[in-house]
């Protein structure tokens, strides 16, 4: 039986007050568009908030003839990658891969710019919505083969190294955390926390030991799959790494099925590699920390609602930890 997906950061995008949702005042906005046209000389006369984003603010940038996307970064955790996955998306974009943002380049020649701090970069206008399901994977797992083929010796982009950075980083952020509620969940969790923490450092050692089989990934191709003009898209690519293809597939290695299928679309598209149990447990404990610490981040800055980290906890991750667990 299949059931209806929700998968890694769009659970977060939706349930949390999101840096992308702070409330910006006339002057503010009127600064950002003069500034964004004289950096780039695109003309546009206006601009919305756009819905998509988690580290960053995002607009929809109007000009005469064409739309733009707008993404800007104060987050000093997330600036230093997103300003990495500028290269990187223009590689894949001269290699020929046409499903992704484009990237408009200031009138310098630069792929992104600063503004009050903060790192700004303008992408094409994609319009369409994220439809994710268990009927899109088919198209999403054949545009992420597409993606595993394209070379990656000429660029720089950060590699997996298996460790258990985000479990350390996560009981560091834990200590400092001064949210009262947020601390009373956590001790409420504190065994399944430090289950999931000892698991990761187990996978890890495994891991470790090869580090073969890396491609480029996105690390959240269903929480950024657009359907839109009767094609479909695989946006934001700030988290781009040179990794194995589990670091993609985890989030639906609890169904057979969806095993099956990302090991069938590799193959069929000319991919000698078979997912592999112990990364995949790996990603399952690795990303359940990345996205814990996101709501502590977010919880230090923003603020964010204790019923919403309860829910994760104990969420759409449940499935695939269930699976990890049981190896």
């Amino acid at each position: 039986m299949l059931v209806p997906a929700r998968y890694e950061m769009k659970k977060l995008k939706e349930s949390t007050k999101m840096y992308s949702s702070i409330e910006r005042d006339d002057v503010y906005k009127l600064a950002l568009l003069n500034f964004v046209n004289t950096e780039y000389g695109i003309d546009a006369v206006y601009m919305t908030a756009a819905k998509r984003g988690f580290y960053g603010e995002t607009w929809k940038l109007s000009a005469r003839d064409e739309d733009f996307f707008l993404k800007i970064v104060y987050c000093d955790e997330h600036k230093s990658i997103y300003e990495q996955s500028f290269p990187i998306t223009e590689h894949l974009n001269d290699h020929g891969i046409d499903f992704i943002s484009k990237i408009v380049k200031t009138k310098y020649g630069e792929l992104s710019t600063q503004f009050d701090g903060a790192t700004v970069g303008v992408f094409n206008w994609i319009e369409g919505e994220n439809t994710e399901s268990d009927k899109t994977k088919p198209f999403e797992y054949q545009m992420l083969a597409k993606i595993y083929k394209v070379s990656y010796n000429d660029i720089v982009i950060p590699k997996e190294d298996f460790t258990k950075t985000c479990s350390d980083e996560f009981f560091h952020l834990w200590r400092k955390h001064n949210n009262k509620q947020t601390l009373s969940l956590l001790e409420k969790n504190r065994k399944k926390l430090e289950h999931r923490a000892k698991r990761l450092n187990k996978f890890s050692k495994i891991c470790r030991k090869d580090f073969t089989g890396f491609v480029i990934t996105h690390g959240d191709a269903g929480g950024n799959f657009l359907m839109g003009n009767g094609k479909n898209y695989i946006v934001d690519w700030d988290g781009a790494t040179l990794a194995p293809p589990e670091r993609d597939a985890w989030v639906m290695c609890g169904f057979d099925w969806a095993r099956e299928l990302f090991n069938k679309v590799l193959q069929d598209n000319g991919i000698a590699y078979s997912l592999r149990s112990e990364r995949l447990a790996y990603y399952c404990y690795r990303f359940f920390f990345f996205y814990l610490n996101s709501f502590l981040y977010a919880d230090s800055e923003v603020g964010i609602i204790k019923e919403d980290m309860e829910e994760y906890i104990d969420g759409w991750i449940e499935n695939s930890i269930t699976w990890a667990d049981a190896l």
